[in-house]
């Protein structure tokens, strides 16, 4: 008996992977690993110039195919591939790739792996800017994380962003949502049909060795991309708010800061003599995590859920973090280690937790049962394949249910036929 084909997987990124530098990056490799188990022939293509710490997809047997930006090459790269299912990770690769699958593969399964809401997290940064306008106090920020959902889309709908995101999420048959708090808002606010949503949280193995104990750790840790705005934030306020404050009740107290491409900016704030170390890029963000007492991560703004926060859990470190920082990640669960508001608070629960030895072992324990509940890596890897097999065998059925996505591709592919028409039409003339 003959043996089917293998599925032909093309993963069209923003960037190449690096799963050392971020918690996106590190996403896509989960689920890239996803397909391998299920013996699925994958090509990875990007735009992107390699990174510092691009991983070797190659050697995965992921063949690595370069693409360029506004060329044609690419509709007989993707109609000579004809894959079945085309991922793209952020949707700015839809929107200069999705017409031209469209147009050469327009069977193939479309899938966003968003990693969070661009447009959420750009207007909430925006909310930010304006409240440090309006006031300065650098202590409390608690109306930052207390909108509902319907005052999330009032600072949104009016986004060009927004409405560039929520169009690519419309036009693919299935969207890849890390954040259940994104779900909602797309449901609720945008009107996105539930059926093109997929929950697909970070997917987790936990080691089998224990963490280490309170004894055998010291010193505060922070970890995140520079490049990523949030994480940049969250630097200066504990510079020039939260650190001071644990200072003031712990005088010897030590804060190392990792994250990948340091800009002079960051490492400018390095200052020994008052605990503040920047430490640039961590070639294994786990070892660094597990030899720390303490995860800070007090994000004032950003979205999606964030890959510190669940590197702190695996390394059995407790966190103290703010609303936005635990959105999303702990559902019904104690948070593991504790979530505050303002930067007094957040300097008090660092140091009750870095001193008090029945509280931090408590955070501990309670870090390993959520990644058991909520991000196993079976649970989820099966659940993503089982979807997408779904989708791929009733694909008509999804596409005609969404009937606003079909219309967006519609109009995407004509607008851009016409445009080829009319550019070939006056070349000729």
């Amino acid at each position: 008996m003959s043996q089917s084909p293998a599925t032909k997987v093309l993963v069209i990124g923003y960037v190449w992977p690096e799963p050392q530098s971020s918690a996106a990056s590190g996403h896509v490799m989960q689920i890239l690993d996803t397909f391998l188990h299920q013996g699925w022939d994958i090509t990875f293509s990007s735009p992107a110039g390699d990174g510092e710490h691009k991983a070797d997809l190659a050697s995965l047997g992921i063949r690595e195919v370069p693409i360029k930006l506004n060329n044609s090459s690419f509709d007989a790269f993707v109609s000579e591939l004809a894959p079945d299912i085309v991922l793209f990770d952020q949707f700015m690769m839809e929107e200069q790739f999705g017409w031209r699958v469209e147009k050469h593969c327009p069977n193939a399964l479309r899938v966003l792996e968003t990693s969070d809401l661009q447009s959420l997290r750009h207007a909430r940064h925006q909310r930010l800017k304006e409240r440090l306008k309006q006031s300065d106090d650098q202590n409390d920020f608690s109306e930052l994380f207390s909108p509902a959902l319907p005052e999330e889309f009032a600072l949104m709908a009016d986004t060009d962003l927004a409405k560039r995101e929520i169009a690519a999420l419309y036009r693919c048959d299935l969207n890849l949502m890390i954040s259940e708090v994104e779900i909602e808002l797309l449901t609720t606010q945008f009107g996105l049909p539930r059926q093109i949503l997929h929950w697909c949280p970070l997917m987790i193995t936990p080691p089998a060795e224990a963490p280490r104990s309170f004894a055998d750790r010291a010193h505060f840790l922070s970890i995140g991309n520079f490049r990523h705005a949030p994480n940049w934030d969250a630097v200066l306020w504990m510079k020039n708010s939260v650190w001071p404050l644990i200072r003031a009740q712990l005088p010897t107290a030590q804060l190392h800061i990792y994250g990948a491409y340091t800009p002079p900016k960051a490492a400018a704030l390095h200052n020994a003599t008052q605990g503040f170390h920047i430490m640039n890029w961590a070639e294994d963000a786990l070892q660094v995590m597990s030899a720390a007492r303490i995860c800070l991560a007090p994000l004032r703004f950003g979205a999606g859920i964030k890959g510190k926060l669940i590197d702190a859990m695996l390394c059995g470190t407790p966190s103290i973090t703010t609303p936005i920082g635990a959105e999303a990640m702990h559902g019904e669960h104690p948070w593991p280690g504790a979530v505050a508001t303002c930067a007094q608070t957040l300097a008090d629960e660092a140091v009750h937790l870095y001193q008090d030895v029945a509280s931090w072992q408590q955070a501990q324990v309670a870090g390993q049962a959520l990644l058991k509940e909520r991000y196993a890596y079976s649970t989820h890897a099966s659940a993503l394949i089982e979807k997408l097999n779904e989708c791929r065998e009733n694909l008509q059925v999804l596409r005609r249910n969404n009937f606003t996505g079909s219309m967006l591709r519609h109009h995407a592919h004509k607008s851009t036929q016409y445009m080829s028409q009319w550019i070939e039409a006056k070349n000729r003339s």
